[in-house]
């Protein structure tokens, strides 16, 4: 049986630095379906506190680019440089839907954990953060979802009184349809991880804010409707 490297990790650590779902968790799983390789180039955007970002650099020795918007890179750095992993991941600070600062086809492989649903859920973006990626790499998200498709204003009772159109909640078969519009990528896979509930789980425990002002609406059965979707593709 193959071990998970999040349950060995520091939960303290975790807790603390977690702005969602254990991203950390999720990324373990999302990454157990992608070709990585030590040495590879990868951009982490919408990185956070770096979750992510250590998970690939620690259990794949790849280069990590840690690239967000709410997150200095000073903080990163820190955090980083206290794990030893300053020399493989480098924090930046980037808005996606504006210019990014790195070079067409640069990177094996782009990721983004629980941060693609704020910018990706347009046709523009994919083919514009493919130009980042080699020929033959891979783009690779997840994204907290719902379990099927609601009509606009019938969300399930246990959602409404928490429902926010900020959320950016969409079904697996949503992401799927837009995604299928690009012919730059070859769709590898689109599921449902199961991850899911055990990284919300998690979560609810951080001392975050917004971690504890969570428990109402999970308590309330919102939860039964959630799902977290990962969709991977590789650049034609």
């Amino acid at each position: 049986m193959n071990t998970i490297f999040t349950d060995s990790y520091d939960m303290n650590f975790l807790l603390d630095a977690m702005m969602g779902p254990n991203a950390m968790r999720i990324t373990e799983e999302l990454a157990s379906f992608l070709p990585l390789a030590a040495g590879m180039r990868i951009l982490d955007l919408g990185c956070g506190t770096g979750l992510s970002s250590i998970l690939l650099a620690e259990k794949y020795d790849v280069t990590v680019f840690a690239a967000d918007l709410w997150i200095s890179p000073a903080e990163n750095a820190q955090r980083f440089a206290s794990l030893g992993l300053d020399a493989k991941i480098f924090p930046f600070l980037v808005d996606a839907t504006k210019e990014l600062p790195f070079a067409h086809e640069y990177f094996d492989m782009i990721i983004s954990v629980d941060s693609y649903q704020y910018f990706g859920g347009n046709e523009a973006m994919l083919p514009k953060l493919l130009s980042f990626v080699k020929r033959g790499g891979f783009m690779a998200v997840a994204v907290p979802g719902f379990i099927q498709d609601f009509p606009e204003g019938r969300l399930p009772e246990e959602i409404q009184p928490f429902w926010t159109p900020e959320w950016y909640f969409y079904s697996r078969n949503w992401w799927r349809a837009l995604w299928e519009k690009e012919p730059g990528i070859t769709i590898t896979h689109c599921r449902e991880m199961d991850s899911c509930r055990q990284a919300w789980e998690e979560w609810l425990k951080s001392p975050n804010p917004h971690a504890q002002g969570d428990i109402p609406m999970m308590e309330a059965g919102a939860g039964n409707y959630f799902n977290m979707v990962q969709m991977a593709g590789r650049k034609i």
